[in-house]
């Protein structure tokens, strides 16, 4: 078995708008082939979309999207006398923010005819409210979590 290799957290700046560094970290998610004004145009877009249509602060609808999209528990398959069991353990911090901006970003894309701003703005309202498709995939994955519950004592 290797060692284990330890690293430092990498440090992110805080965007120029908002000065926060989950939005800089999301914007990064959202990125394609290095493209990160096109990344922020469309966040921005999606922002400014929401504070439109709720007439609040789009980082506090953010906030409550990434909030309802965060998982709790996942699953992992482990391999035990020649069967897979799928073992529900808890997630760290950093990999519950990157399920959910995954969520949230895949159902946006996921939508087909409209600019990514308004299917981006359109998933954070609906994961806002505890609808949505990144909600829905949350839901399954505690489901599936929940019914293999029995299978928790086989964890290391």
């Amino acid at each position: 078995m290797r060692k284990a290799t330890y690293f430092t957290r990498r440090e992110h700046k805080p965007d120029y708008k908002y000065q926060r560094t989950d939005v800089t970290r999301f914007i990064n998610y959202l990125m394609t082939g290095g493209a990160k004004m096109a990344a922020e145009k469309v966040f921005y877009g999606a922002m400014d979309r929401i504070a439109k249509e709720t007439k609040e602060e789009p980082v506090k609808t953010f906030e409550k999207a990434l909030e309802q999209a965060t998982p709790l528990v996942e699953v992992t398959s482990r391999r035990v006398g020649g069967a897979n069991y799928q073992i529900p353990r808890d997630i760290r911090p950093e990999r519950k923010f990157f399920l959910a901006t995954h969520w949230l970003i895949a159902a946006a894309r996921a939508g087909k005819g409209k600019p990514m701003a308004v299917k981006l703005a359109n998933e954070l309202l609906l994961a806002a409210k505890g609808e949505g498709t990144a909600i829905k995939k949350k839901h399954d994955m505690h489901r599936m979590a929940e019914a293999n519950r029995a299978f928790a004592s086989l964890l290391r």
